[in-house]
C-alpha cells in the first residue's frame, strides 16, 4: 500500500507528485538505490550544517550548496543510552561519527549497543532501516551507522 503526497525536499528528493511508500525520517537523508547524506556547505569556508542556515557560524558566509558525505566513517564518541521516554527501547548505543570531515550524530545499529561491541575508531557504515509506517503504509526510514566487518567494502567516499 503507498499513498499520494506532494513533496519537495530541499535536496530534491521526492519531487514530482505521485504514489510513494517510502519517506526520509529527515531532510538530510537520500534515499534510493545509494542512501546518503546531504550536508549544507558554506561557500566561503566549506563548513558543512544539516539544517538551513541564513548565515555560516564558522565565516558569516551566506552562500550554501549541498555535499554528499561519504557513507562510511569512524566513531569519535559513543555512549550506551539506558534510559529513554516511554516507547522508545533501550538500551541504544548513540555516537558521533566523523564522515570525511564531517560529524554526524546517529545510533549505531546491527550489533549489540555494549562496550563490548562499540569501540572508538571503529568503521563503520551508513545503513538505513523503517523506523515507523503510518496508516495508508508510508514507511519512514532513518539511518543508522553499522559496524564494518573486516574486509568490508567501504561505501560513497
Amino acid at each position: 500500500m503507498s499513498a499520494q503526497i506532494g513533496r519537495s525536499s530541499q535536496f530534491g528528493q521526492s519531487s514530482q507528485i505521485g504514489q510513494i511508500s517510502r519517506i526520509p525520517y529527515v531532510d538530510y537523508l537520500v534515499l534510493g538505490p545509494e542512501p546518503h547524506l546531504v550536508a549544507h556547505e558554506c561557500a566561503e569556508c566549506g563548513a558543512r550544517y544539516f539544517d538551513r542556515r541564513n548565515a555560516c557560524a564558522s565565516c558569516g558566509g551566506t552562500e550554501f550548496a549541498p555535499a554528499d558525505l561519504p557513507t562510511t566513517g569512524e566513531v569519535t564518541s559513543f555512549t550506551i543510552v539506558t534510559a529513554a521516554a516511554p516507547g522508545i527501547p533501550v538500551p541504544y548505543a548513540a555516537a558521533v561519527v566523523d564522515c570525511g570531515g564531517t560529524k554526524v550524530a546517529g545510533n549505531i545499529i546491527g550489533t549489540e549497543p555494549d562496550p563490548g561491541h562499540i569501540r572508538l575508531g571503529m568503521r563503520v557504515a551508513l545503513s538505513t532501516y523503517v523506523a515507523g509506517t503510518d496508516g495508508k503504509g508510508v514507511d519512514a526510514v532513518n539511518f543508522g551507522f553499522a559496524p564494518l566487518e573486516d574486509g568490508a567494502s567501504e561505501g560513497r567516499n
